[in-house]
């Protein structure tokens, strides 16, 4: 019998997941990974643990009591890992450093790769189990060809072990690829980008086959407490707090010129960290100056205006209309290819945000990287966001950095 650590974060996604390997046949074990705050977090404001959560509406203790509610419905061990420091070091502050040098970073992205997908998977491994697995929104397909073997974990399955019997009938069992779920609008695929064949190797992903809705009918069958439990929001681990809000923690108010593609100074803004590429108002305009008496609208309307770009040095944000906000083309770095059979650079779909649509797009290798070319000009083609790169057929072939 294979030995499955289930990340449960105290929701009915994860919830769902470590009942359906249970009845899949798996020896399953619930563990919830802590991750915020850290005691040295707390430290610095001076206060209780208790007055840090109360006045930072986090949420760390309602999950691991949910958490652990749900491993004793489910009748699974529980244990839970403290990540909280290594977390804080390799996530959050990349994610201050990055808004801070003026780029826009995707934290969840890191969260998977260097903790639930790093540090829990290592964990793992090292204590003898045989995978991981998450409640992402994720398909697997396992062997040389597409159509090898699909994990499908309903309750029906008959096999104790269905990636196991999967890489047994494969004539390639060494290659395992990363597809769009079946609830396209739940995809999760975009958060995945940089996980390889080492990871996928050992991985789960038992809602790849299921929508929402049925997760949640299963949670209400199984006699889920979690079952109608609304679906957290914000940054990963953190909790339901606004980005900006975030920020203001530890990046402060620092008012700068917002210029027009002109070089017009035409307003005032918080400071660059506080806003994004393509991201529309947030800062205070003059209606006064030169330049927005250039733009008026016919009626005399100021112009709807989007960021066009940021200049962290300066503290300045470039400012321009909607019809000069978008681009077709970008750089893309750090490049990680999940998939060892295709990298088609002439026929992409591109997804520069996560619950963005499919693009249509080709790609050059260069010296650097990859050079994107859309179909189409979008708006908010941000430096530090992800760029994840599909096939037609659904497969995420992998991603990188927007540079």
């Amino acid at each position: 019998m294979s030995r499955v650590a289930v990340g449960i974060s105290g929701g009915v996604d994860s919830a769902v997941s470590a009942w359906l390997l249970k009845k899949a046949g798996y020896e399953v074990v619930g563990v919830h990974l802590y991750c915020w705050p850290p005691k040295s977090e707390v430290e610095k404001d001076g206060v209780s643990r208790e007055e840090w959560i109360k006045k930072n509406g986090c949420r760390a203790d309602e999950d691991r009591t949910s958490a652990l509610k749900t491993a004793l419905e489910i009748r699974i061990p529980f244990k839970e890992l403290d990540f909280s420091e290594e977390y804080n070091d390799r996530v959050i502050k990349y994610f201050y450093d990055e808004y801070e040098a003026g780029r826009t970073p995707n934290p969840d992205v890191l969260c998977n790769s260097e903790i639930k997908f790093g540090l829990f998977l290592d964990w793992a491994i090292q204590n003898g189990f045989d995978y991981i697995a998450t409640g992402h929104y994720a398909k697997l397909h396992v062997g040389s060809k597409l159509t090898k073997a699909v994990l499908d974990l309903r309750p029906s399955s008959t096999s104790a072990d269905p990636l196991r019997a999967a890489f047994a009938g494969a004539s390639a069992p060494n290659y395992i690829s990363l597809h769009i779920p079946k609830d396209k609008h739940k995809d999760q695929t975009y958060f995945l980008w940089k996980l390889t064949q080492k990871e996928l190797a050992h991985v789960l992903f038992p809602l790849g086959g299921l929508v929402k809705n049925e997760v949640r009918e299963i949670a209400k069958e199984a006699g889920l407490s979690v079952a109608d439990k609304k679906d957290s929001q914000g940054i990963c681990f953190v909790g339901n707090v606004e980005v900006r809000e975030f920020l203001a923690r530890r990046l402060k108010v620092k008012p700068g010129k917002v210029l027009d593609l002109e070089g017009h100074e035409i307003g005032t803004h918080d400071g660059v960290w506080f806003y994004t590429v393509g991201e529309r108002g947030g800062w205070t305009l003059d209606p006064r100056t030169q330049g927005i008496k250039n733009s008026r609208t016919q009626d005399g309307e100021t112009p709807i205006y989007y960021v066009i770009s940021k200049n962290a040095k300066r503290n300045e944000l470039v400012v321009g209309e909607a019809v000069v906000a978008g681009w077709d083309q970008f750089e893309v770095g750090e490049i990680n290819k999940i998939s060892k059979t295709k990298w088609i650079l002439g026929d992409l779909l591109v997804r520069i945000r996560h619950g963005g649509e499919l693009i249509l797009g080709s790609g050059m290798e260069t010296k650097h990287g990859l050079l994107v070319t859309l179909d189409e000009e979008v708006r908010g083609i941000a430096p530090g966001q992800s760029a994840v790169f599909y096939a037609h057929d659904g497969e995420c072939l992998g991603g990188g950095v927007i540079e």
